[in-house]
């Protein structure tokens, strides 16, 4: 198989389509009395779930790498599917790889999810520092060696001291690294992003205004983000239209240096 497989080339330039999802397990939202009216459906099965996801996977078979984001693992309230693998089959992603953050045995299996048309060379996964358990990052490289790709998909806290915690852990593992992409929903604004001179330092931020994605049907705030090292070119940054989700997608086509491309072909 080509380990590149996925990447677009255009004019000697190669190009990735990068997408961030908070899915929010299926459950259709487009009201902010729909938290209390269907709240039921964090724990309990839907009729149309999986017709929703079906729907989703006809928006992300478009993109090249996906993080997900309030992903079920396959439990009673998603009918005993696992969300990540059948959007994974339904879009033709080879590669799938997901964290459980909050296992909720039969009843739920609170998840971040990646979805991917490169072969990844290495896969770890983070529990990121807080109070209460739950949050989590995947760390995801592609190729090898310093010009090697490196993604993360991650979940932040709603509190500020978390947050800021999480965020002064994320900044050590990706100081020393040279091409790097983080997404997911982080619960902050640019902002506040900004007000974080450690995490700032170590993945200077751009896109530096990422549209607004919440609540998906008035959205008012930017929380959920692709944040890229400066050695990587965003070409076009969007918002997808409302996919269930009180979350928006957010789509990104980037550039990649030539360094970059060949750390993964070459591996």
């Amino acid at each position: 198989m080509d380990r590149t497989e996925g990447l677009q080339t255009h004019s000697g330039r190669h190009h990735l389509r990068l997408l961030t999802f908070n899915l929010q397990v299926g459950i259709q939202t487009s009201s902010y009395h729909h938290y209390l009216t269907r709240s039921w459906q964090h724990l309990l099965p839907h009729p149309r779930r999986l017709d929703r996801l079906t729907v989703m996977s006809e928006v992300l078979r478009n993109f090249d790498l996906v993080g997900l984001q309030e992903v079920d693992g396959g439990s009673f309230r998603s009918s005993q599917v696992n969300q990540l693998e059948y959007l994974a089959k339904q879009a033709g992603f080879p590669h799938h790889y997901q964290q459980l953050n909050r296992n909720l045995g039969r009843v739920a299996q609170h998840s971040n999810g990646l979805l991917s048309r490169l072969t990844p060379t290495r896969l770890e996964e983070y529990r990121l520092p807080g109070t209460l358990p739950g949050r989590g990052a995947i760390h995801a490289r592609f190729g090898t060696g310093p010009d090697a790709l490196h993604m993360f998909v991650a979940h932040l806290a709603l509190g500020f001291r978390t947050r800021s915690r999480q965020l002064d852990y994320l900044s050590e593992i990706i100081a020393p690294l040279r091409h790097v992409v983080v997404m997911g929903d982080l619960n902050c604004t640019p902002e506040q992003l900004y007000a974080h001179s450690r995490f700032c330092a170590s993945l200077p931020l751009k896109p530096a205004l990422p549209p607004l994605s919440y609540p998906s049907w008035q959205p008012r705030r930017a929380l959920d983000h692709i944040l890229l090292s400066t050695s990587l070119e965003a070409n076009e940054v969007r918002v997808l239209d409302q996919l269930f989700s009180d979350h928006l997608p957010i789509a990104v086509d980037i550039t990649l240096p030539e360094a970059c491309h060949a750390a993964l072909a070459n591996r």
